[in-house]
């Protein structure tokens, strides 16, 4: 029989400060009304200046490996748009880290598709038989990548980790990923993107007073694409799994902007009621907000062993994902 990835850990973790609304309107030409009406985000999380990207993913990391009740795995996938260096891999610094000694580990850029992708990854070397048990952990620390004067994105994006433990199981038990779709459009890179730094356009110190290292969106054109794409891969997977729409109890998709997330679910034919929201108090995560969401969710009993789940996600490439899952009985950590 093939071997499949089984959902067995989970666990998250933000960073202790938390920015309101009115705080950024201190700062900038906004206010929580307008944030609210436009996002339905309230606040986010801002990790210290002394903080990096795998200072999340290590708590995180430890959470997921402490919810699965384990010490070991055989490979580590971190993903990751805000990595603490160009160069090496955040990954093996946070395997180590973790005690997890010199097993593989690397990174996944997927902006917020990330920890979709990863999952991905972890099921195919379950089911090559090249791994039984993978920690997957989708950090990212936004608020280091962001123009302090655009309010468009400051308000939406706050930092954050979350993971999970995949192990070798069977296809039809609780906690096995079911259908994963991916897809990807290189040819609206440009919508999502930081401009300088990369070797296209590297740092030079003649340079330098023209770089723009800071994150940019197109968000109109975004809100679109993001919409298209994530309820196209949703339908594949859910066909592919043999789901009707309303088999699913919970969507939990990635916690960009309220607005998107409700015309996703309107897409889908979907009641807005079964919408896992998360981001009115962490923001858009990145590749931490599927599962911070998902943690969330499962916390405030909202998820429950048994239940259908469809997990979807947009990020930067373009890239986007979706992929079923029935609860397990796991508690995040």
């Amino acid at each position: 029989m093939s071997r499949s990835a089984v959902l067995c850990g989970l666990g998250s973790w933000l960073p202790p400060r938390c920015v309101t609304n009115d705080e950024l309107s201190a700062e900038l030409d906004t206010s929580d009304a307008w944030i609210r009406s436009r996002t339905g985000i309230g606040q986010r999380h801002v990790a210290d200046a002394s903080v990096a990207t795998s200072d999340l993913a290590v708590e995180a990391g430890a959470r997921a490996l402490k919810s699965a009740q384990i010490s070991s795995v055989d490979a580590v996938i971190l993903a990751t748009a805000t990595p603490d260096r160009l160069c090496p891999a955040t990954a093996p610094g946070v395997t180590a880290r973790l005690g997890l000694g010199r097993v593989p580990a690397f990174d996944v850029a997927a902006v917020c598709t990330g920890f979709l992708y990863a999952l991905a990854t972890a099921a195919g070397l379950i089911a090559a038989g090249t791994a039984d048990r993978v920690l997957v952990i989708g950090a990212d620390t936004f608020s280091r990548i962001l123009d302090p004067a655009d309010r468009s994105t400051r308000a939406i994006f706050g930092d954050g980790a979350g993971a999970a433990v995949l192990r070798a199981g069977q296809p039809h038990e609780p906690g096995a990923l079911g259908a994963v779709q991916l897809g990807s459009d290189g040819s609206d890179a440009d919508l999502i993107r930081i401009p300088s730094g990369g070797s296209r356009d590297p740092f030079r110190a003649a340079t330098a007073h023209e770089a723009d290292p800071y994150f940019r969106m197109a968000g109109r054109a975004v809100f679109r694409r993001a919409v298209e794409c994530m309820a196209e891969s949703s339908r594949r997977a859910l066909a592919e799994s043999g789901w009707a729409v309303g088999d699913v109890d919970q969507l939990v998709s990635h916690q960009a902007n309220l607005r998107i997330m409700h015309a996703l679910a309107d897409q889908l034919v979907l009641d807005r009621e079964r919408c896992a929201i998360h981001l009115d108090r962490v923001g858009n995560t990145s590749a931490a907000s599927v599962p911070l969401a998902l943690a969330d969710a499962v916390a405030g009993g909202t998820v429950r062993p048994g239940h259908r789940l469809l997990l979807t996600a947009f990020g930067g490439g373009l890239t986007w994902g979706a992929c079923t899952l029935r609860w397990p009985d796991v508690e995040p950590a």
